[in-house]
């Protein structure tokens, strides 16, 4: 055990070592402010810090507290997540915020037993909060956590099966520091995202080249072993922009939906992307309709969305025909010159810039 401990606490130190001598600025380092560390976690979950940074910068300057952020409607708080995606995040932050503010007084939690109660919060953001902000001793095991312990430790078990969290939480909490666990656990996130990197590791300026399992026995690309691999389902949807002089269709999409609370076109889903669907629309022909050529691909974690749009012009005179049909199918009519305002997701803001908009 005496061993195993030394081990650990010569792979600590390099680690921390390595850190020191090669800090990269990002303004949630060094700060203990529990609502800005979880601002910065909950927008780095599935995103690049690169991609995040600027959210980030967006959400502190609107919200500069927690209070802030849990008295803004949902829509504005989508609205300015747009782009990022995996919504759920959003509207899981609103939902905490509003907890935060108005059952807890306005306090975060400050133990990590008690973060993990807060709404999309997980034990991987609760360890983040706790020891950046509390300088609880909780070790954050991220893809980049993963990836560094099984290569220096040699660790095969496969990384998206049931017991891997619990076997690499259990390794991470026995090395982390008890004296600098906030450290530490920006460091490893930090090696595993800069140096020890899913492709093209930088292994010969590896402070643990010496010691690493995996460069040692030539198994760096197979560790970690990742052997359950997400099933993408290919959809074809086929979207109509439907405009009466200055007003255009729009639908917001309902709960359960994977982009719930945002707006996009009415739309038609096919098995294939092959013929376009008919969708019955009030004082409109086919001469109306146009096909606008061009296709569009959204790619999601478990999804691939394939887009076509067709644009219906309906006479001014045909307004109010317009509007009943609307408000029949749960549809709403918006002024081009609102349509900015509305939290959309990325394909459909794709579409916009394309058409100028």
């Amino acid at each position: 055990m005496a061993h195993k401990t030394t081990e650990y606490q010569a792979f600590s130190h390099q680690i921390l070592t390595w850190y020191r001598e090669n800090p990269r600025d990002l303004p949630w380092r060094g700060i203990v402010d529990p609502y800005k560390i979880w601002l910065s976690e909950i927008i780095l979950q599935q995103t690049r810090v690169a991609q995040g940074l600027p959210y980030y910068y967006a959400f502190v300057e609107t919200y500069p507290t927690v209070k802030d952020l849990a008295l803004a409607p949902e829509e504005e708080v989508l609205r300015l997540w747009q782009g990022l995606g995996y919504y759920s995040r959003a509207r899981n932050l609103h939902a905490c915020a509003k907890s935060i503010w108005f059952e807890m007084g306005g306090e975060f939690p400050n133990t990590y037993d008690e973060l993990l109660k807060l709404k999309g919060v997980g034990s991987y953001t609760a360890s983040a909060i706790a020891s950046f902000a509390y300088a609880e001793v909780k070790a954050v095991v991220d893809g980049n956590v993963f990836r560094v312990l099984a290569r220096y430790f040699g660790i095969d078990t496969d990384i998206a099966s049931s017991p891997a969290k619990k076997e690499f939480e259990a390794l991470a909490n026995q090395i982390i520091p008890k004296d600098q666990p906030g450290e530490f656990n920006q460091a490893m996130m930090d090696f595993g995202a800069r140096l020890c990197t899913p492709k093209n590791p930088g292994c010969e300026s590896c402070p643990l080249k010496d010691s690493c399992f995996a460069l040692l026995h030539n198994m760096v690309s197979d560790l970690p072993v990742k052997v359950n691999k997400i099933k993408i389902k290919e959809r074809h949807l086929h979207y109509y922009v439907i405009k009466c002089g200055k007003n255009w269709v729009w639908k917001k999409r309902t709960s359960g939906d994977i982009w719930e609370g945002l707006f996009d076109f009415p739309q038609v889903e096919s098995g294939t992307g092959d013929i376009a669907p008919a969708m019955e629309i009030p004082s409109s022909s086919a001469e109306e309709t146009q096909h606008l050529p061009k296709k569009y691909r959204h790619i999601l974690s478990h999804q691939r969305l394939n887009a076509v749009f067709s644009e219906v012009e309906i006479a001014e005179e045909n307004l109010s025909k317009l509007e009943n049909w609307c408000e029949e199918e749960g549809f709403m009519l918006v002024e081009e010159s609102r349509i900015e305002y509305l939290a959309k997701p990325k394909l459909i803001v794709n579409f916009l810039n394309d058409q100028g908009i």
